[in-house]
């Protein structure tokens, strides 16, 4: 067993500190493969954790991290080897269990997705969950009849890593993106995704004066959930359909039946943390195929283990914009 580096969560009178610690390798998880950690990122969930909210670590000391890509250092499981580069996002490892913010984690087998051939570990990781959830909605929208050339497809919060993925997917592939943002700083990043139309998020997140709008979005990709949520049903077209995969703007939906009586339109809710293995792995091949390598560069910025503590507050705040790699091996 060897020592490693990872962010330690400590809880001592109901308040949170965290450190980079050094731990003894027995201290990990059961699990049957061990994998020595390259990367890892930031999300939303992590903010909450890093800030102890939400009660999604009820044990402490802990390891934060929900996503993080390496190589096998040891698997007792026959369909993983030394040195195979793999992925993990979701399965509550980060929350329930210690996570990838850390130089080793060791998880079951089914939890791990074996890295597609055209991504790298760091690219990987630019996706992270934020960009595996993204890409299981546009799965859902397509599944849903949603075709290149049928109209506008609206993306919330576009500039946060979800919708910035999102963006850049459904822009590549032919789609007419409008994305909707309440930084303007962020515009000329938008139509760099390839965003064709940017509207302000306060033209949806009033909550809807009527049932029916008329009809506008041929699909939409929702992060932000409430308000604008209820606004985006009011105003799909027949038939159409909103993945919804986030909540932002608030856990609740002030909507009526009527859009779904009177258009027949389509809520599909995106669960990125107990997805089944081979959707996982259908998501991942598609984002190594259809997510133009550039447009991820270009959102991704790289940090720093022991940055996450200020980047945690900011990504709550919806002050961050793309997605943040951590290198775990940059203290």
């Amino acid at each position: 067993m060897a020592d490693f580096k990872a962010l330690l969560l400590e809880e001592t009178d109901g308040k949170l500190t965290s450190r980079i610690a050094t731990l003894d390798e027995a201290l990990l998880p059961p699990g049957e493969v061990t994998v020595d950690v390259a990367y890892s990122t930031l999300n939303y969930k992590d903010g909450m954790i890093l800030n102890g909210l939400g009660r999604l670590v009820r044990k402490y000391p802990h390891v934060p991290g929900v996503d993080f890509a390496g190589t096998v250092a040891r698997s007792d499981a026959p369909e993983f080897k030394p040195g195979d580069p793999v992925i993990l996002t979701g399965w509550r490892v980060g929350e329930a269990q210690w996570g990838g913010y850390a130089q080793k984690a060791r998880v079951k087998a089914s939890y791990l997705v074996k890295l597609p051939h055209g991504l790298s570990l760091k690219r990987a990781m630019a996706l992270g969950t934020a960009g595996f959830t993204a890409m299981l909605a546009v799965m859902a929208l397509e599944e849903r009849g949603l075709k290149p050339g049928e109209g506008e497809v609206l993306v919330t919060g576009a500039a946060g890593g979800v919708g910035s993925v999102a963006t850049a997917v459904l822009a590549a592939l032919g789609h007419q993106v409008t994305a909707s943002t309440g930084r303007a700083s962020t515009h000329d990043y938008l139509r760099g995704l390839g965003a064709k139309t940017i509207i302000d998020r306060a033209e949806l997140a009033k909550l809807p004066s009527r049932p029916l709008d008329s009809e506008r979005w041929a699909g939409a990709v929702d992060a932000v959930g409430s308000t604008t949520l209820a606004t985006i049903l009011t105003q799909l077209r027949y038939h159409a359909s909103v993945a919804a995969c986030g909540l932002a703007g608030g856990n609740d939906l002030p909507a009526t039946v009527i859009p779904f009586l009177l258009r027949g339109v389509n809520l599909l809710g995106i669960d990125s943390v107990m997805c089944a293995p081979p959707r996982r792995q259908s998501a991942w091949a598609r984002l190594a195929q259809d997510l133009p390598l550039d447009k991820l560069d270009a959102m991704t910025e790289t940090v720093a283990l022991s940055a996450l503590s200020g980047l945690s507050q900011r990504i709550l705040q919806g002050e961050t914009r793309g997605r943040v790699v951590v290198d775990i091996n940059m203290l």
